[in-house]
């Protein structure tokens, strides 16, 4: 008798839903902007729930925060935490730009999702570049328009810049610190208006410096009296030192001090000539009189001239040899005084360097003859020589302020 056996039917079995997130970010926090994020939000809010495919995770969100730098987004942050994590298969976003303006952190981060297997995608419509990052050529359009968008960022980072630059020819802009000791911001006024009990710490640190006292003992006077900084800490010596020399005390403005040459890595940086400084003169109320601040910022020279003694050839000759900068060393044998200029590659442990060491009366011997002057003169050189190169047969290069190169040859 034949065997019946009953196949059961198959149970289909459902699509597992994919788990998708979107990201949205605006640079400013401002009422037209916070009105486009939320757009952002709801839009994207009701695009994922609406799909039967796709799982709501959430909508990650930074506010008033530049796209150039993946560290300062928490919001960013916190979705890649949560990609690592598994909770996200599929990221939304507007545009490159509000993803990322910097290409290297763009496609490293598109790169590092792609290896866990989350896509990132830019669509057309709503979200702009119709771009799938796990797609044969998503890698390549992402970096083109990734370019761009970081392009555009040095572009509006320039013309920021520029306006702020007019501001400061006009004396128009305000101040960037709104409180130090001693003054406050006026708003309305658009000027610093003196805090006299603040002001009274002020001229005291002045007056202590000028009468012979160390910042050291400066810093224990006023901490033992009970003043203390603005932040409400102590005084410490490289705080002071920087106060008794700001131009603010004797009501002038230095604007453009700092600067920031890269948009992308946004480090600010002293402005030693790279861009124009502008000095406002009797910008506000001054605490301390010309007088007085004149004389105190010439004793700060006279004291920093005996710690770090600066000498003509200082920081002015290069070493062909291997890069480094020549520095000078002080040796005393059998009592007498020796004064040698070596490459200081030979001062450092594991280097070496063949190039050829020189007594401070031969580079001004050598200095003189370039120059034409009988004897070596200080200030003339300091006038006319921009650097200085020893070469490897032991002839110097001298580069002078006019653009002519000079040429001393060793005996």
């Amino acid at each position: 008798m034949p065997k019946i056996t009953m196949i059961k039917p198959k149970i289909k079995e459902l699509p597992v839903k994919k788990r998708v997130a979107a990201y949205a970010r605006v640079s400013m926090d401002t009422e037209r902007l916070m009105h486009s994020i939320s757009a952002q939000i709801s839009y994207y809010s009701e695009l994922i729930q609406k799909n039967p495919e796709w799982e709501y995770v959430g909508v990650y969100a930074d506010f008033g925060i530049s796209g150039t730098r993946i560290e300062k987004r928490t919001e960013f942050s916190r979705m890649l935490r949560d990609c690592e994590d598994g909770k996200i298969d599929i990221i939304l976003c507007k545009s490159i730009s509000r993803f990322a303006r910097n290409t290297v952190d763009l496609l490293n981060t598109v790169r590092r999702l792609k290896a866990i297997g989350i896509e990132v995608r830019f669509e057309k419509g709503f979200e702009k570049e119709k771009i799938h990052s796990l797609s044969g050529e998503g890698e390549l359009m992402l970096s083109i328009l990734a370019s761009f968008a970081q392009e555009e960022s040095r572009s509006i980072s320039e013309n920021c810049k520029w306006g702020i630059r007019k501001r400061f020819k006009s004396g128009e802009i305000g101040a960037a610190n709104k409180h130090l000791l001693g003054y406050r911001y006026d708003e309305e006024k658009r000027q610093y208006v003196i805090i006299p009990e603040e002001a009274e710490i002020v001229r005291k640190m002045f007056a202590l410096y000028l009468d012979g006292v160390s910042l050291k003992d400066i810093c224990a006077e006023l901490n033992g009296a009970g003043y203390r900084t603005i932040n409400g800490c102590l005084f410490q010596e490289a705080s002071l030192h920087k106060m008794i020399k700001n131009e603010v005390y004797a009501g002038d403005i230095l604007r453009q001090k700092c600067h920031i040459p890269d948009p992308i890595s946004k480090k600010k940086v002293r402005n030693t000539g790279e861009l124009p400084m502008y000095y406002q003169t009797d910008a506000h109320e001054a605490i301390i009189g010309r007088e007085t601040y004149a004389r105190v910022q010439a004793e700060i020279r006279r004291r920093e001239s005996l710690i770090h003694p600066n000498y003509p050839f200082t920081g002015k000759i290069a070493c062909a040899v291997c890069g480094s900068y020549f520095t000078r060393k002080k040796s005393v044998v059998n009592g007498v005084t020796y004064v040698r200029w070596i490459c200081r590659s030979k001062k450092e442990v594991g280097r070496t360097c063949t190039s050829r060491n020189f007594t401070e009366e031969q580079l001004a011997s050598a200095a003189a003859s370039v120059l034409g002057d009988d004897a070596f003169d200080a200030e003339h050189f300091e006038r006319q020589v921009k650097s200085m190169t020893i070469l490897k047969d032991g002839c110097i290069e001298f580069y002078l302020t006019n653009g002519r190169i000079a040429l001393w040859e060793k005996e």
